[in-house]
């Protein structure tokens, strides 16, 4: 018995240190989003006035730009994400104490580094898309689509997707991993990267359309922002998340065809 107390000691000891970590890392992504979206809107307007007096948009994307992209939106994945996965987390942490792996710590940095690899891999492609639309003359100077027939196929399709047995698997997954550690678990720091990856598959594979409704909505729109954050934390966490979902997605869809009646002309 008093060993058992002294594990649960443990196990809640590290549990305040990662929630602490997860959630410092939380607020300074928010505060990197907050200063880029003042630079982002300061440009914006310096696009907006050349534009207005017949120029062209003055901001050339090279590849520099595009890793500055890359980052703003590896970070902000990290700001809407992580809130949603802390629960995983903190329950592969406590998983790794009661197995009595040495390096309980070390692996479960190992996890949460893995599910930030997925998301930077889909950070990556999100910032691809965005200087090929740049280039393309099709997103505007605040970073939204400027042609209402591809925002409207985009929320169709976003809205479709949060009704497909895909999303309903994916979502069950991030809603109850338990099924998933105990069949795929995997010992050491090795192990926790891979269980991390393995676990950011699935976390993409629920929210990617939701996270390219950014397009529409506004990229650096922090209020939109906020606002699919906290989606996918009641969709994850919230009793009942799933139909949340699913009537979120008919919502999605019909807004969708409504720009695409009423604004593609």
């Amino acid at each position: 018995m008093p060993a058992i107390a002294t594990l649960e000691r443990v196990i809640r000891r590290d549990r305040l240190l990662m929630t602490m970590g997860l959630a410092a890392t939380t607020v300074f992504a928010w505060a990197y989003l907050v200063r880029t979206a003042a630079g982002v809107g300061a440009m914006a307007a310096e696009a907006r006035m050349h534009i207005a007096m017949g120029m062209s948009d003055p901001r050339v994307w090279g590849p520099g730009e595009w890793f500055g992209l890359f980052v703003m939106w590896a970070v902000m994945m990290v700001a809407m994400m992580l809130p949603s996965a802390a629960p995983v987390m903190m329950l592969v942490l406590g998983v790794y104490r009661r197995r009595g792996d040495a390096q309980a710590r070390t692996a479960a940095a190992a996890f949460v580094s893995g599910y930030a690899l997925v998301w930077s891999g889909f950070s990556l492609l999100a910032s691809a898309g965005q200087v090929a639309l740049h280039r393309a003359a099709l997103l505007a100077p605040d970073m939204r689509l400027r042609s209402a027939v591809l925002s409207g196929v985009l929320l169709v399709c976003a809205g479709i997707y949060q009704l497909l047995p895909l999303k309903q698997a994916c979502l069950t997954h991030c809603q109850s991993p338990l099924g998933f550690l105990s069949q795929h678990w995997r010992e050491g720091t090795t192990g926790g990267l891979m269980l991390g990856v393995h676990h950011g598959a699935f976390c993409v594979g629920c929210c990617w359309l939701l996270m390219t409704l950014l397009f529409v909505l506004g990229v650096m729109n922090l209020g939109w922002v906020a606002a699919l954050a906290a989606f996918v934390l009641i969709e994850k966490l919230a009793r009942g998340g799933a139909w949340f979902g699913r009537a979120a997605g008919v919502a999605i869809a019909g807004w969708g065809v409504y720009l695409l009646v009423t604004r593609s002309g």
